[in-house]
């Protein structure tokens, strides 16, 4: 980050804006803006500056090696508060948004796993005159609805992958397009699997440590996990078992060959059934981007809405949410969402209070992408047990087709289409994506995703099993132990989520380019 700060002012407008906007890129294009994000947090940093303390106070070897650990240990946004390592000055490019939306809907998703174990959040307000919860209450049930979440995830998967090969299919470079489409072929499966690769081999470790089997008779008693029960890995009895078992395991995650619900999905953490399915679409989604890419646009976009048609009318709703995400993303390229705004020195100075008819125009369809984002939540909001005895949800249950089978997501699905397309045309609802807390989330979106599950059956279920020999079980007694537990297992969570971000994800990320930069065939 400091030797990109200290060459900036050297570089073209254009160049400027270019390196913005591949930092603030969600998905494949953010990886490498992560890593450039990244190394202002990174180890190697931290652990010069631990150095440099150690030296101040001549510290032993021991006492430096504990200091650099504390300090990295040290959640990042704490560090770089203490060391003032960002630039107020940094700017967050036109796509930023779409890595602060991912970031709060990969928190939601862990709100979903940390709450259904005791709560039913999976049904809606007012099901069969009962359950009025304010959880389940539309827009508020948001907060803890995983499905939705996971729809979200996927059209900025297929926006952010298509972003760049359609800017070159647009501009006809060709030649860049074939480079970009390999490298994102190559590094895909590295950046999905790779994270995974570690995360599970720490949940082996912790299995041979004991910290799963404390928790077994825990884990599976229904006084205390009232409506979900997770799959809780058993150890196996030796190391070489556990290993034969693990490796078995990965072998089947990358599971590409076949498209059955939770395909791949692995014991050591249920919630990754999501990663097989982000790699097979990705590559569907690169196999449609070199098919269609020398149509012409309107021959490009109706053989797009074919294709959608097509996947969708065979219940592949995860693989027409990342033609979704493609679709939107060239329709934003045409619009000019992603040009740089006209120079400063080129527009006419105008006052605070001084309305044009630019402002006029501007405000009313501002308002309009606002007002069309509400519905698109509420369509979000679809409970997860169905609609039948719904009150809202009665009708329009009724308009999905029979050949959908998973009925609750039809209209999580269509919700999320909409509200991404609105988001992208709204700048109030960017400005809220793009504050330093939601970017925060952003950052750290799939360490959390990763980290959730194996911090919640080891040291969390400790937690809440601690909260609740506090308050009890008994009526209203249970809801106050769970809520202590959160206080403290969220935040848990998050600083887990920080530190496997910069010692595994980054790195990894950094690692697969890396590597590509030494297997390639340069020009």
């Amino acid at each position: 980050m400091y030797g990109y700060a200290a060459s900036k002012f050297s570089l073209s407008h254009e160049e400027k804006l270019s390196l913005i906007e591949e930092k603030s890129l969600s998905d494949v294009e953010s990886e490498s803006g992560r890593a450039d994000i990244e190394t202002r947090f990174s180890t190697r940093r931290w652990i010069t500056s631990a150095k440099s303390y150690c030296k101040a106070v001549r510290f032993s070897s021991w006492s430096s090696t504990i200091l650099r650990t504390a300090i990295f240990l040290t959640p990042s946004f704490v560090h770089h508060r203490l060391t003032r390592e960002r630039s107020r000055n940094d700017r967050i490019g036109p796509t930023a948004y779409l890595d602060g939306m991912r970031g709060l809907a990969a928190l939601f998703v862990f709100f979903c796993h940390y709450f259904y174990t005791a709560f039913a959040i999976a049904e809606g307000w007012g099901h069969n005159n009962a359950n009025y919860e304010i959880w389940k209450l539309p827009f508020v049930r948001l907060l803890v609805s995983g499905p939705t979440m996971v729809c979200l995830f996927f059209v900025i998967s297929g926006y952010a992958l298509s972003l760049k090969p359609l800017k070159q299919i647009r501009s006809r470079t060709f030649d860049g397009f074939a480079a970009t489409m390999s490298s994102f072929v190559f590094r895909r499966g590295f950046r999905l699997f790779l994270p995974t690769t570690i995360s599970t081999f720490m949940v082996l470790i912790l299995l041979q440590l004991g910290f799963y089997e404390h928790n077994q008779e825990f884990a599976n008693d229904k006084q205390f996990f009232r409506n979900v029960v997770e799959f809780h890995p058993q150890r196996k009895e030796t190391l070489n078992d556990e290993l034969s078992r693990w490796g078995t395991e990965m072998f089947n995650f990358v599971h590409v060959w076949g498209w059955e619900k939770f395909g791949g999905s692995t014991g050591y953490d249920v919630h990754l059934w999501t990663i097989p399915v982000e790699y097979r679409c990705s590559m569907m989604l690169f196999l449609v981007l070199f098919g269609l890419a020398r149509l012409r646009t309107g021959l490009r976009f109706l053989c797009l809405a074919g294709i959608s048609w097509f996947v969708l009318r065979n219940d592949r709703w995860e693989m027409f949410l990342f033609l979704a995400g493609m679709g939107l993303a060239e329709l934003d390229i045409i619009r000019g969402a992603h040009n740089p705004p006209p120079s400063q020195t080129s527009a006419r100075s105008i006052l605070p209070f001084e309305e044009t008819p630019s402002t006029r125009k501007r405000c009313p369809k501002a308002l309009m992408w606002i007002v069309l984002s509400i519905p698109a939540l509420y369509l979000m909001c679809e409970p997860d047990l169905g609609t039948e005895g719904m009150p809202g949800w009665q009708f329009l249950g009724t308009l999905i087709p029979e050949w959908f089978s998973d009925k609750y997501r039809y209209w999580q699905m269509i919700g999320s289409v909409i509200f991404v397309f609105c988001v992208a045309r709204s700048p109030q609802w960017q400005s809220v994506f793009n504050t330093s807390f939601v970017q925060y989330f952003g950052r750290i979106s799939y360490a959390i995703y990763l980290m959730h599950g194996p911090v919640m059956h080891t040291i969390g279920y400790i937690i809440e099993k601690w909260a609740w020999s506090l308050t009890g079980t008994e009526g209203y007694a249970y809801n106050t132990g769970f809520i202590l537990a959160s206080f403290i297992n969220i935040p848990l969570v998050i600083w887990a989520a920080d530190v496997f971000w910069r010692g595994v994800d980054a790195p990894t990320v950094r690692f697969t380019k890396w590597l590509e930069s030494k297997v390639v065939i340069l020009d």
